[in-house]
């Protein structure tokens, strides 16, 4: 099961970046190994060897745990599926690839330790922190008040999200009142679902008809959704919102702050609370953010308008729900 999902997630992906092409190259095995959109190539081949690396500093590394250190591996987890450029699978249906394997590459490097990367989905990745079967949870997770009473975040770029539509829909997005009587599609336990779970209190609390969420946990549920019309949108990350949209001819009909109006939202790395690793994770972010090398990660998948200028430990985040 876990193999066919696999691999629909990767024949997604392509099909995707195959939409947008400009130019490309054949692997062994006949799939498009990059694609070319704006001036910009996507590399989909498992070697990746365009990714972005950096030198170990060793003043850094030597303030990481000692039993990570005597293991030599930074065990990152993440949810890897049909979202390029967050996260997604390369032409051979095994590698991880995408932004958020790219920051955690870079975060090992400068740490010294080899990156070993884990799939979950989103509610298996903070099972997988809790119960120290990961050291890293990096996946465009947001900082919010309530994980942080249990996590320490280090952020790396900034939390926007998109409300995705079929590209024929008429609908007219103004502000949360918009939103009323509509069928949105949401991935369960995201700062997104707690928004919108926000707004549709506050709409039904002055009388508006109440909004339906419908819950999706693979991008291609949420995908053939919207194509069939069974959801009027999606709430999601901005990034993967942007490409699905420029790739399928959906519509981004509007976007937020991952917090709404409360402020700037950011996605950070997300470590067990005081384990003593959120210290050197956010001086390496940071590290990468004054050499440049971060720039290049973010740039390489067209994420660069999204890139912080700090790395800050345990910010403002997410309001608590109510109640």
């Amino acid at each position: 099961m876990a193999s066919r999902r696999r691999r629909t997630s990767a024949l997604i992906a392509v099909t995707l970046l195959s939409l947008l092409v400009g130019g490309c190259g054949k692997g062994d095995g006949g799939a498009s190994d990059t694609r070319s959109v704006n001036g910009l190539t996507y590399d989909l081949t498992p070697a990746q060897a365009g990714r972005v690396h950096a030198d170990k500093v060793d003043s850094i590394a030597a303030q990481v745990p000692q039993a990570i250190r005597d293991r030599g591996t930074l065990v990152v987890t993440g949810t890897i599926g049909a979202t390029p450029p967050l996260g997604f699978y390369a032409t051979d249906d095994r590698t991880m690839i995408g932004s958020e394997v790219d920051v955690s590459s870079v975060i090992a490097d400068i740490l010294g330790l080899k990156l070993e990367r884990r799939n979950g989905d989103w509610a298996q990745n903070f099972v997988k922190i809790d119960s120290g079967e990961a050291d890293l949870f990096v996946s465009n997770a947001t900082v919010t008040e309530e994980r942080k009473e249990k996590y320490d975040f280090a952020t790396y770029r900034l939390d926007n999200i998109a409300l995705e539509v079929p590209g024929d829909s008429t609908w007219t997005y103004q502000e949360r009142k918009s939103l009323a009587g509509k069928k949105i599609g949401v991935t369960s336990g995201t700062n997104q679902e707690q928004l919108l779970v926000g707004w549709n209190e506050q709409n039904v609390a002055e009388g508006l008809p109440k909004l339906e969420l419908a819950y999706y946990q693979q991008p291609s549920d949420y995908y053939l959704a919207l194509s069939s019309h069974r959801i009027d949108g999606y709430v999601g990350p901005n990034p993967s919102a942007q490409y699905h949209s420029a790739t399928t001819g959906t519509k981004v009909l509007t976007t937020w702050s991952g917090a709404g109006d409360a402020l700037q939202a950011e996605i950070a790395a997300m470590t067990r609370k005081d384990n003593g690793l959120i210290g050197p994770v956010q001086q390496a972010i940071q590290y990468a953010i004054d050499h440049g090398t971060y720039k290049q990660v973010l740039d390489r998948w067209g994420l660069g308008g999204e890139a912080v200028r700090q790395s800050r430990i345990n910010p403002p985040g997410l309001p608590k729900k109510k109640g």
